[in-house]
């Protein structure tokens, strides 16, 4: 096991809470290996009864994963990226056929690979401190962890609008368009937890106490203008609608679009545009599992994390510059399926399950 992730039982209630404050709590392979182990373990261990995943200290959940590490390996082989990414998606995909109640606590940062790890959850706890986003295309990455399923799932091009300008919402705004399942004061999560502890059978109702009701959505006055600006899968269409707009918004939404790589921009869109239709998770993780050792090899990414999290110059010069010169041929690339001896598979225990 590791110290980066603290795993425990106690009155029926497994816990895994994430345990590198300094990084806040991002993700490392052996962090996911171990919470994949623990949860194999518990699905058929007869004194749990559900599971609560939340962080020890510090000011997030989960900023994502270690991109850094990525990016370093994508200027080799990809091998040590590849490894991450399996053993990532294998937990998502474990936490989304999991058949014992599990409970996210996003109080803080969710981003990234936290999400990854909430939105499987059958709740998910919002607070006033909750901020997500999948603001993968600033450092030109995509939005993996599911973000091709989930966001594509939500209302009114949501999701399109937040992998395209890496949007943060919110606790409210994750209510309202339920991401999260409750809203709960970051004053009252320590007694809920203990309300779940002393009773896991009775946790949907500590849970409903616990929860009281969310500030207005401030998202929710932009929906007509999402549902419209953002409406194309067309990265060249919505700039287009942006630049036409004469609001506010859409100048400010605009000047954010035009800092990110248009390869990440693109690549987002379709994965959105495929996930829509996918009929199983697993088939969505061995789609983003083929995208993602591929992608953490371009340019972009490389560039992307150079720019703004390792040289912090932040002024990442992306290559292709335009969106005109992102090519359909290039994303074909990309998105091409790797043959069964390469692809990403789910744990045997979860891959008769969606």
């Amino acid at each position: 096991m590791t110290d980066d992730v603290l795993i425990s039982v106690e009155r029926g209630v497994a816990r895994l809470r994430l345990n590198r404050p300094k990084a806040i709590h991002a993700l490392t392979t052996r962090m996911c290996e171990a919470m994949s182990e623990a949860l194999l373990k518990w699905r058929t261990d007869d004194n749990v009864e559900l599971v609560v995943i939340d962080h020890a200290e510090g000011r997030g959940f989960c900023a994502g994963g270690d991109v850094v590490m990525l990016a370093r390996s994508g200027n080799e082989d990809a091998e040590e990226a590849k490894r991450f990414f399996f053993a990532e998606y294998r937990l998502n995909h474990l936490l989304f056929t999991y058949d014992k109640p599990t409970i996210a606590i996003m109080d803080g940062i969710a981003m990234g690979g936290g999400v990854g790890i909430a939105l499987p959850c059958t709740h998910r706890i919002a607070t006033e401190n909750t901020r997500l986003a999948m603001p993968e295309t600033s450092i030109g990455l995509f939005p993996d962890v599911g973000g091709g399923w989930y966001l594509s799932r939500l209302p009114g091009r949501v999701g399109q609008f937040m992998v395209l300008t890496g949007a943060r919402l919110d606790g409210a705004e994750c209510r309202y368009l339920n991401l999260a399942t409750h809203y709960v004061e970051q004053a009252g999560l320590a007694d809920l937890v203990e309300r779940i502890m002393k009773a896991p059978a009775r946790a949907q109702g500590a849970l409903g106490a616990a929860a009281t009701k969310a500030p207005d959505a401030k998202i929710e006055q932009n929906l007509p203008q999402i549902a419209k600006l953002f409406a194309s899968d067309r990265l060249e269409d919505v700039i287009a609608g942006l630049e036409a707009d004469e609001t506010d918004w859409a100048h400010s939404e605009l000047a954010t679009l035009r800092t990110k790589s248009p390869l990440s921009c693109k690549v987002s869109l379709r994965l959105l545009a495929e996930g829509a239709n996918r009929v199983t998770f697993a088939d969505e993780m061995r789609a983003e599992y083929a995208l993602a050792g591929r992608v953490v090899r371009t340019h972009d990414f490389r560039e992307g994390v150079r720019a703004l999290l390792i040289d912090k110059t932040g002024d990442p010069q992306w290559a292709p510059a335009t969106p005109e010169e992102v090519t359909d041929e290039m994303l074909d690339v990309l998105f091409e399926p790797l043959p069964p001896s390469e692809a990403w598979t789910p744990f045997p225990q979860a891959e008769t399950v969606a």
